[in-house]
């Protein structure tokens, strides 16, 4: 490459730097761009470079000249993109696109890699029953606005099915929100400012990462055990790091299925203490398991620990509804964030259908033949997936997903562009990977594998992992 070239190149480099910080709002409206000679140091380039660079973007109206004091950015910026927050995965490997390809898909495609059970595995005669009777409820409950906490009768409802797992959070310390997802939003808002640092499990929920991004957070990963997070790893993250929030699933852990140790649930919330940080503990699986297992919430006593969840995974993902627990002067400053974000709170409609679902007496008969179901198609799923030399990490105690190493170092990213092609969507482990190590394991939901699924798997050529 002649000289020239080197300088156009470095020229464009610097250029989509400064696009990137503005796209991720590093550099706000208004504000000063590095100056010439400290920009050139910092990025290795001489000053005439950045010079250039400046004036480009100056020409396409994106930073202004001040003569005198040097560059700004100039006073609108473009849209917040969160596929440039970060630099650009592959398609296959980011979480929007996992989740947009599940959403989205026809009718003709199969969806192992999705995180929701089947429409007619959910309990459909009992939500239509509930929505015949919400149809005669008072004109208030069909078209005003909620209460601002949500509807009274779920809160105590939940705050009932709480104490009997031996977490005492009483009605007023129980907020009712749009969604799971909603809910931790809205602690995102509450607890983080752009720049902080949040605690993850690696791997984890790709929506965790994809939410934290829009909140312009550092995200730090400890890797996930069958007991856990690693307890020295987790203590030597906090140590450093001083994360702010630490959010986790602690029964059925997705995407792995484990579960947590009581003893690692100890040195958890010890370490917590200790560096004041909290814990979000999403419980979404929690009805899938045979018995209840340790909880954050349960041993902390909601001090600091807070406790989400929503009705999606066992319910509907149709009816929107999730929930926040508590301490009450948390609460109160959640309600006024959830009046700004989306006034008027968790729908009415949502709230009493999940309500008449949830205590009509059938909901406990669903979830045990639910368990029975699904342990029967992990057990298939095992099976067939031995046949392709495909093996879980560990067995669940419950649930509907497998965590899952592919043979012979196989990739899973190009497994699900290939698997793609033929109407099958796939879930791969960097997807839920922040530190990107896991390239071989492949997330597996059993209520989706139909035999156009194992057929697809079966006729892949295999797709190994360049080497280093």
């Amino acid at each position: 490459m002649t000289a020239p070239e080197c300088t156009a190149t470095r020229t464009v480099a610097l250029m989509d730097e400064i696009r990137r910080r503005m796209a991720t709002r590093s550099l706000a409206a208004g504000e000063k761009l590095p100056s010439v000679r400290g920009f050139a140091a910092a990025m290795g380039v001489s000053p005439s470079t950045v010079v250039e660079a400046y004036d480009r973007l100056a020409a396409e109206g994106l930073i202004r000249s001040r003569p005198g004091s040097g560059f700004f950015v100039a006073g609108s910026l473009p849209p917040l993109l969160l596929a440039e927050v970060e630099p650009r995965l592959e398609r296959e490997i980011d979480p929007f696109w996992v989740s947009r390809q599940s959403l989205d898909a026809g009718a003709g495609v199969s969806r192992p890699g999705c995180g929701w059970l089947p429409a007619d595995w959910m309990p459909n005669a009992s939500l239509r029953k509930a929505l015949r009777g919400l149809a005669r409820a008072d004109d208030a409950v069909l078209a005003d606005y909620g209460p601002t906490r949500g509807s009274l009768d779920l809160r105590r409802l939940l705050a009932r099915q709480f104490a009997a797992e031996g977490i005492e959070a009483g009605a007023d310390r129980i907020l009712l929100t749009g969604s799971g997802t909603q809910a931790l939003d809205l602690l995102c808002r509450f607890f983080l400012q752009p720049g902080d640092t949040v605690l993850l499990d690696d791997p984890c929920y790709f929506n965790f990462q994809a939410l934290l991004r829009a909140h312009r957070v550092h995200i730090v990963s400890v890797p996930w055990t069958p007991q856990g997070p690693d307890p020295a790893l987790f203590a030597q993250a906090v140590e450093t790091h001083r994360p702010r929030l630490y959010v986790t699933n602690s029964a059925i852990h997705n995407p792995t299925g484990a579960t947590l140790s009581p003893a690692v649930a100890h040195r958890i919330l010890t370490m917590a203490a200790a560096a004041d940080m909290t814990i979000v503990e999403d419980d979404i699986f929690a009805d899938f398991e045979p018995e209840p297992s340790t909880r954050l919430a349960a041993l902390d006593g909601l001090a600091r620990v807070v406790r989400i969840g929503s009705f999606s995974k066992t319910l509907s993902a149709s009816v929107r509804c999730g929930y926040i627990a508590a301490r009450s002067d948390w609460i109160e400053g959640l309600i006024d964030l959830q009046v700004a974000t989306c006034f008027g709170g968790v729908s009415p409609l949502a709230a009493g259908l999940v309500h008449a679902t949830l205590s009509d007496g059938s909901y406990r008969k669903h979830m045990a033949a639910l368990r029975t179901r699904l342990a029967r198609r992990r057990k298939d799923a095992v099976a067939a997936l031995a046949g392709l030399g495909i093996a879980p990490w560990t067995l669940p105690r419950g649930g509907f997903t497998l965590w899952c190493r592919l043979p012979d170092g196989q990739d899973a990213a190009d497994m699900a562009r290939l698997a793609l092609r033929q109407g099958v969507v796939l879930a791969p482990g960097n997807v839920f990977s922040v530190a990107q190590t896991a390239p071989d394991m492949m997330r597996f939901n059993v209520a989706q594998m139909d035999g156009k699924v194992l057929e697809v798997l079966r006729a892949l050529p295999v797709a190994r992992a360049s080497p280093d």
